[in-house]
């Protein structure tokens, strides 16, 4: 039996170290410890994968919580049951222990309890992922009703823009001189160009 750790952390500037210190308290060898510095939406994270060619029956996954492990519940219940069932390898989740396939309940019963207890887990994340998803579309609903307007708010164009907008589409002016004139990036100019050629078409 072999003992592996996984971290993830979702970008480059989070710090792996709390996760790291907690598989090694746990006596797992640096090079059995797999991090991934990628979201957790999906399972397709070279680590995660490279971890579970390695696995055999018996081997043990130890992560510190179960959100380390993904955030999508429905695929982590697929990786659960691709673990614990096809391959055969046990999970260890340091934060909460009932979660564990292994050393606290071996049995059949210890492992059906763990399943069902991640079941609950993800309804329960799912449910509130609906709730919050439902508050904020009602917020913004509120809000528009309110008269509130979302989006960047455009800035204010230069008096004097209008004449160098001809100028521009007479040719008479490069793109970049005309913003420079204006203090305006070019880029910025060049949209707003744009949308008054389309209020003259219309």
């Amino acid at each position: 039996m072999k003992r592996y750790g996984y971290v993830r952390i979702s970008s480059k500037d989070q710090n792996p170290e709390r996760q790291v210190l907690a598989m090694k308290e746990q006596q797992i060898e640096t090079k059995n410890i797999f991090l991934d510095k990628m979201s957790g939406k999906d399972f397709l994270r070279p680590q995660y994968l490279k971890l579970l060619k390695r696995l055999k029956k018996g081997d043990v996954i130890i992560i510190k919580s179960i959100d380390r492990l993904g955030r999508n519940y429905g695929e982590i219940l697929e990786q659960w049951r691709k673990i614990t069932k096809e391959i055969g390898a046990h999970i260890q989740v340091i934060d909460m222990p009932l979660l564990n396939t292994n050393y606290f309940h071996e049995d059949l019963t210890g492992i059906f309890i763990s399943d069902l207890v991640l079941q609950i887990l993800a309804y329960v994340a799912e449910t509130e992922r609906s709730f919050i998803k439902q508050r904020q579309a009602e917020g913004i609903q509120a809000a528009k009703q309110r008269g509130i307007r979302f989006g960047c708010k455009k800035l204010e164009l230069p008096g004097n823009f209008e004449i160098y907008y001809e100028m521009w589409c007479e040719g008479k002016i490069s793109l970049r001189k005309a913003a420079r004139e204006l203090d305006m990036n070019y880029t910025t100019f060049y949209r707003r160009c744009i949308e008054q050629k389309k209020r003259v078409e219309n």
